[in-house]
């Protein structure tokens, strides 16, 4: 079974950039039929999806967080990674990352507050 785990920095700083890691055991994540993607749960408020990476490395984004986020891959660690530029206290949130495709599961996810 797919089973994921994300990693983030925790706190992060008003205007840098924040990167969390999705660390996937199970499958490869460039295995064909699977796709890779990340979410995020504001405190008191819905899940929201950001960005998503195919097993060929196409990348899907959230038009409302695209100029802001990017998705790139660690092939030698079966990991894919979050990055968000610019931040404010409003990307403080819970990441969560998860499977599509041949497998849906789903990271615990990892708490990221932004705050000086």
């Amino acid at each position: 079974q797919v089973q994921l785990q994300e990693s983030g920095p925790g706190l992060v700083a008003p205007s840098q950039t924040l990167s969390v890691t999705c660390t996937v055991s199970g499958a490869s994540i460039t295995t064909g039929g699977y796709g890779w993607n990340w979410a995020r749960q504001p405190p008191g408020k819905g899940l929201e999806w950001i960005r998503h990476i195919t097993a060929t490395g196409i990348t899907y984004y959230s038009p409302s967080l695209k100029s802001r986020t990017s998705i790139s891959r660690d092939l030698s660690k079966n990991q894919f990674i979050l990055h968000v530029s610019s931040v404010t206290p409003e990307d403080t949130a819970v990441y969560y990352c998860f499977s599509t495709g041949a497998d849906s599961n789903w990271g615990v996810g990892t708490q990221v507050t932004v705050s000086s």
